[in-house]
This record gives C-alpha cells, sequence and structure tokens, in this order.
C-alpha cells in the first residue's frame, strides 16, 4: 500500500496505460480521480470494484482555454492531489511533407499545451503544501525521433523539457516532478499493427519482446511513492533496452 491516503488526478484514464495506472494507484491505497474526454462504458462497474477510491471527470483536452478552472475545480472538489499523472495523449502520423497544420496542432495541444497547464495548476497548489509529484507520459519517441511522427516527436520531447524545467522551478517547494518514456507497449496501438510489423520490433528489442502496460505503470508508481522521494527532474525510459 505505498499510496496509502493519497489523493492522485489520472489524465487519460479510460483505458490503456491510463486505465492500468488508475488500477494499480487504487490497489496500492491511493484516491483516484481520473480524467478523459469519454465516459467509460463500465464506469459503474469499475466504481464499485474500486470501492469508493475512484472518481471520474470529463474534460476535453483539445479545450485549453478550460484546462485551469476545470483543474482547480477538481482541487477544490478533492482537498488537493497529492500525485498528478499527464497520461493523456493521441498520435496523428504523417510523413512531415504532407502533414496538414491541423494534424500538427492537434498533437502538439493535447500532448504538449494540455499537459503543460495541467502541470501548472497542480503544482501551483502543490506548492502551497510543499509536497506533491507529477509524473509526464513522454515517450522514447521523444527523446530519439521517428519517420512519420515529426508532430508527435515534438510534443513528446517539448514535455521533457516541461518536465526538467518545471522540476527545477518547484524542487525547493518539496515537488517532484518526473517523466517517463515508454517503448513500444501493448496497446491498442500496438495491437492494430500487422504481425510482421510486431514481429521486427520485437526483434530489434534487446529483451526481445513488447512491453506490458503493467511495466509503465509500476515505473509510475515509484514515481508517486516515496520510494522516488530524492528524483526529480528524470526521464525513465521503459524500452527493453531498445535505445541503450
Amino acid at each position: 500500500m505505498k499510496l496509502n491516503g493519497k489523493k492522485a488526478l489520472i489524465t487519460g484514464a479510460q483505458r490503456g496505460i491510463g486505465r492500468t495506472i488508475t488500477e494499480l494507484f487504487i490497489a496500492e491505497g491511493a484516491e483516484v480521480w481520473g480524467l478523459d474526454r469519454n465516459t467509460p462504458d463500465d464506469l459503474q462497474a469499475r466504481i464499485g470494484a474500486a470501492g469508493g477510491k475512484l472518481h471520474w471527470a470529463r474534460l476535453d483536452l483539445c479545450d485549453l482555454a478550460s484546462i485551469d478552472s476545470a483543474i482547480e475545480n477538481l482541487i477544490k472538489e478533492s482537498g488537493g492531489f497529492d500525485i498528478v499523472v499527464n497520461n493523456a495523449g493521441i498520435t496523428k502520423d504523417n510523413l512531415s511533407f504532407r502533414m496538414s497544420m491541423d494534424e500538427w496542432q492537434k498533437v502538439i495541444d493535447i500532448n504538449l499545451s494540455a499537459a503543460f497547464y495541467v502541470c501548472r495548476t497542480a503544482a501551483r497548489d502543490m506548492i502551497k503544501k510543499r509536497a506533491g509529484t507529477i509524473i509526464n507520459m513522454s515517450s522514447v519517441i521523444g527523446i530519439h525521433g521517428n519517420g512519420g511522427q515529426v508532430n508527435y516527436s515534438a510534443s513528446k520531447a517539448g514535455l521533457i523539457g516541461v518536465t526538467k524545467s518545471l522540476a527545477n522551478e518547484v524542487a525547493s517547494r518539496g515537488v517532484r516532478i518526473n517523466a517517463i518514456a515508454p517503448g513500444y507497449i501493448d496497446t491498442d496501438m500496438t495491437a492494430a499493427l500487422p504481425e510482421e510489423t510486431r514481429k521486427k520490433i520485437q526483434d530489434a528489442i534487446p529483451m526481445k519482446r513488447i512491453g506490458k502496460q503493467e511495466d509503465v505503470a509500476k515505473a509510475a508508481l515509484f514515481f508517486a511513492s516515496d520510494d522516488s522521494s530524492y528524483i526529480t527532474g528524470q526521464v525513465l525510459p521503459i524500452d527493453g533496452g531498445m535505445f541503450f
């Protein structure tokens, strides 16, 4: 129960890695506010299974102007968050020369700008209490780049910059900010890849497997807990050694 008594806000909590992080945090004793633009079909069942430890809020992160007030309202409702996980993100892949302005801007808005606004608003409250931790979900693509993903790469690289800069600003106030950079993880996105492509990816990974969502969730738990109490401004790749 590493998070017993803690309150956490997790964006993109409906499915995939966000859902897995939500479930692990609740299992470790946290009370979680899940944030997503859609309401899960099984929400009531999930709330029941969580025994009162799960709350739900809808917010479209494309609406940048509403983020500050929405997060402030959730802070008032919860009494303040000890942990914030910026997990929400999208892809709109295309070659640079074919990428539309809309494909570029939407990815930047959600993956970078929205995450920054959530960080800023949450950190403003945390520094008053001189305690708190924020975890930003970047990507190995933000470190190494990838053809056809210039918008995604830029957004995730920018999020690393936000993590390091904001961590520097708030460290003396007892607030820690770190980032996780997943590699190829078994999600709906990678499940849709052709089998031949998946095999090529696995062959390129020294550990010879695609990562599990639990691998990322456990890293988030590490940064959320006191186990990482002397770590801030860092980026942890979860990639099976693909880029070491």
